[in-house]
This record gives structure tokens, C-alpha cells and sequence, in this order.
């Protein structure tokens, strides 16, 4: 199958939530211009995840919401998927069989703090002692823990639309919430933004701002068409930051921050990684750089080097 010869349309699997909806219309938009004799059927994918309500510990993870789009790929009900590479479990911990296809350009990496509608803007250092920040992330936890330790992070669910207006409404069990810049820019939301937090110090998370599309491997005819829709400089970054986190048995519930930057015109790639300590402890860093025609080696390397600095006493039960 090629794409001037299929006649059968291309299905995309995808969340629907709104944040999901936006990122797989704007793919899809990519999609249907470069090929318009091709359909591409967008398909909604709704996992465990979504319809549980407690906490994401009791149903395996993050991971749930990959583990049914992937299951949907294996087995043929869909021909790829789409997804925030920041909520993507360790490649370690990802059925055998899929293959990126397409990974759409980097955004902002940044978290931001929100507040509930109509609060005056502040900072997290501003906040009073004991104020409650939603996160769902061990590493903005951890994050809040060793900068901001008078504050006091608390597990919150939903999707950020969801979140926000729970925020809004009381309802949240949080006075306020760290949220991903592209996210709300994702909903025509960047302007609930009260602190933009600084990427040097609140370190971002492995493949923050990274759309992938994936694909079953052995499936030429999709990964033919994605291919010519993935950018290159990101899918180096994206390839370093994952394989950092392959080395450390981590993924998206592991309190760990991964950063990849790419020297272009050196043909570089620089991976910066960090493994935090869950009590708010002494972070262990690393820095490792490789050519960018093997990006995964530069990152397997800090993962490594953290792995010998002692990362594995931190990970504890978190990778």
C-alpha cells in the first residue's frame, strides 16, 4: 500500500479528551494536506484510565491509558495512535511491536503554575505555607518538595480541562495546580498561567511538548506515510530522552527529569538528566554528549552514569 495506490483510509487512535482532540486534529490536518487521496479516520480510544475515578496507583499506572491504545494497534483496530510523549511509560515497560512513526515539532516544555478563576497572580513562592498543589506527576511533586517544602503536593486526576474547572469549582482538593504550558495552550488557555516556571530549575519532564504517532512494526505502508511527517531535529531529542529512560528503568511515574538539546550545525546532542529524590532530597545529575545520527547513545550514557552515582537507591519502587 502506498499513498497514491490505498484506497483504504489510515485510522488513527486517540483519546477524547479536548487537549487529546486538538493535538490529533492539528496531526490530522498535516496528514490530509500532504496526502488528500488517503482518508484518515480518527478513532476514540477510551481506556480504564479515563473511567476511573481513584488514584492511578490501583489500576497499574499512567500506563493504563497507553496499554488500551496499544492493544487497539497490536490487533489491528487501529493503524496508529497518537500521544504526549511525556505520559508514554518506559520503553521497557511498552508492548514489543510498536514503532514511532512521526513525531510532530517539539513545543514548550515549561510547567506553569494555575490558579482557582479570578485569583490574583502569584508565585509558588508567594503561596502561603501549606497551600495545596494538585499534580499528578512524581516529579512535580518532588519538585515541590526539595523548592518549595512549605507547600504541600497533593494526587489529583482528570484531564486539564477537567482539572481546571474542578479547581474553579472547589471541587479539586487542591487551592491550586502545575500544569503543562503547551497544554493549556493546547485549549486556548495559556492565560490561566500564573507563574511560568523556569525550565533550569523546575526541570521538565522526558519528552515534555513531544506529540508521537505511533505505528505496528511491520506495517510499512503507515509508517511510509508518517515518516515524511515527523520532524527530524525533534524526533533526535525525542530518541536521546528515551533512551535515558530506558537505561533507568523509568517512565512517566518516575520522579525524573530528562532534557535533550540538539547543536545543529555540530550534528550534537546534549542529554541532561536528573533523578530526583521523592522526599525532596539532593538530586543526582548527568551529562552526556553523543552525535545526533545515534541520539540514543548519548542518552543511554546518563542514564548509565546515574545509575552508577547511585540513581537506583532513589528510583526505589518508582520506575
Amino acid at each position: 500500500m502506498t499513498a497514491t495506490t490505498t484506497t483504504r483510509p489510515v485510522r488513527l487512535g486517540t483519546r477524547p479528551s479536548p487537549m487529546a482532540m486538538e493535538q490529533t486534529e492539528r496531526f490530522a490536518a498535516a496528514f490530509r494536506s500532504r496526502y488528500p487521496a488517503v482518508g484518515l479516520d480518527i478513532v476514540e480510544i477510551v481506556s480504564e484510565g479515563d473511567q476511573h475515578r481513584g488514584p492511578l496507583s490501583q489500576i497499574g499506572g499512567k500506563g493504563v491509558f497507553t496499554r488500551r491504545a496499544d492493544g487497539h494497534l497490536l490487533d489491528g483496530r487501529v493503524d496508529a495512535t497518537i500521544a504526549c510523549a511525556k505520559d508514554l511509560p518506559g520503553p521497557h515497560d511498552r508492548a514489543p511491536g510498536i514503532g514511532v512513526g512521526a513525531v510532530l515539532p517539539r513545543e514548550d516544555t515549561r510547567d506553569v503554575l494555575v490558579l482557582r478563576a479570578g485569583h490574583a497572580p502569584v508565585t509558588l513562592s508567594e503561596l502561603p505555607p501549606g497551600t495545596r498543589v494538585g499534580t499528578s506527576a512524581p516529579r512535580r511533586a518532588a519538585l515541590l518538595k526539595a523548592l518549595h517544602p512549605r507547600l504541600v503536593p497533593v494526587p489529583i486526576r482528570g484531564n486539564a480541562d477537567t482539572r481546571l474547572a474542578a479547581l474553579d469549582d472547589g471541587s479539586l482538593g487542591a487551592q491550586a495546580m502545575i500544569a503543562a504550558l503547551a497544554g493549556l495552550r493546547r485549549l486556548g488557555l495559556e492565560d490561566r498561567a500564573s507563574q511560568v516556571l523556569d525550565p533550569a530549575v523546575w526541570l521538565p519532564a522526558a519528552g515534555a511538548g513531544i506529540v508521537v504517532v505511533e505505528h505496528r512494526e511491520g506495517d510499512e505502508a503507515t509508517a511510509g506515510l508518517l515518516g515524511p511527517l515527523s520532524h527530524a531535529p525533534t524526533r533526535v531529542l525525542l530518541d536521546a530522552e528515551r533512551a535515558a529512560l530506558a537505561a533507568l528503568h523509568g517512565g512517566c511515574l518516575t520522579a525524573a527529569s530528562v532534557h535533550a538539546t540538539l547543536d545543529a550545525p555540530a550534528r550534537l546532542v546534549t542529554v541532561h538528566a536528573v533523578v530526583l529524590d521523592p522526599t525532596g532530597g539532593d538530586a543526582l545529575r548527568a551529562t552526556a554528549t553523543g552525535p545526533a545520527d545515534d541520539p540514543g547513545a548519548a542518552g543511554r550514557r546518563a542514564g548509565r552514569e546515574l545509575l552508577t552515582r547511585g540513581a537506583a537507591r532513589l528510583l526505589g519502587g518508582q520506575a
